[in-house]
């Protein structure tokens, strides 16, 4: 008898150890599968390309260019092709404010605060390609709530797809902005005349390797 009320209690308490052991498992937090980026099978594709996307702003009367650029930008539709003109055709894509360099950390604090800053719903920049013909094209952009187009012109060597194209800001509502900007930048943007200035034209150069 007491053999066997030593082996009902061993029994069960394996059983309490199961039970507990099952319940901690249910219990213990899923672990979700990250999804992994879904590879083209296109032989050129923007996700996996390489792209420069930089520009030029103008300061004072005597239009001083200032130098800049995005480190990032996130391909949101399209983007494939069986050539680079393909894949750049109707490519979709978003362009994070927050990732504008231009080897300045103040400026860069004060056209994100100050300018982009003060446009409505404008952390991204979004945007859309639309190839005309073999030199030209438009790329849609929204900015400031405001969807417009800007026409550029292009070429292709190999696989580097390199366009230039300029920017006019107030198309996007943005004189607001441009004056915030200039404001707190009064002294950095005053010229020899005295006169401190801020143009409205932006020079694009993007550049992008298959």
């Amino acid at each position: 008898m007491k053999k066997l009320a030593v082996l009902l209690l061993v029994v069960t308490a394996f059983n309490l150890a199961s039970c507990k052991s099952e319940k901690a498992k249910e219990n213990a937090p899923k672990l979700e599968k990250k999804q992994e980026k879904k590879q083209s099978t296109f032989p050129y594709s923007l996700q996996s390309a390489s792209s420069e996307i930089k520009f030029v702003a103008y300061k004072t009367t005597d239009k001083v260019p200032v130098g800049g650029q995005f480190k990032k930008v996130v391909i949101t539709a399209n983007g494939d092709g069986n050539s680079v003109k393909e894949a750049i055709n109707n490519a979709e894509f978003s362009i994070p404010v927050s990732s504008i360099f231009t080897n300045n950390t103040s400026r860069d604090y004060k056209i994100q605060k100050f300018f982009f800053g003060v446009m409505d719903n404008t952390k991204l920049l979004s945007g859309k390609f639309n190839i005309k013909d073999d030199t030209s094209g438009t790329v849609s952009i929204t900015m400031n709530g405001v969807t417009d187009k800007v026409p550029f012109t292009y070429t292709i060597a190999g696989n580097v797809f390199s366009m230039k194209a300029t920017m006019d800001v107030k198309k996007w509502n943005a004189v607001k902005a441009l004056n915030s900007l200039n404001t707190v930048c009064k002294e950095l943007h005053k010229g020899a005349d005295g006169v401190s200035k801020t143009w409205n034209e932006v020079a694009l150069d993007i550049k992008t390797t298959f």
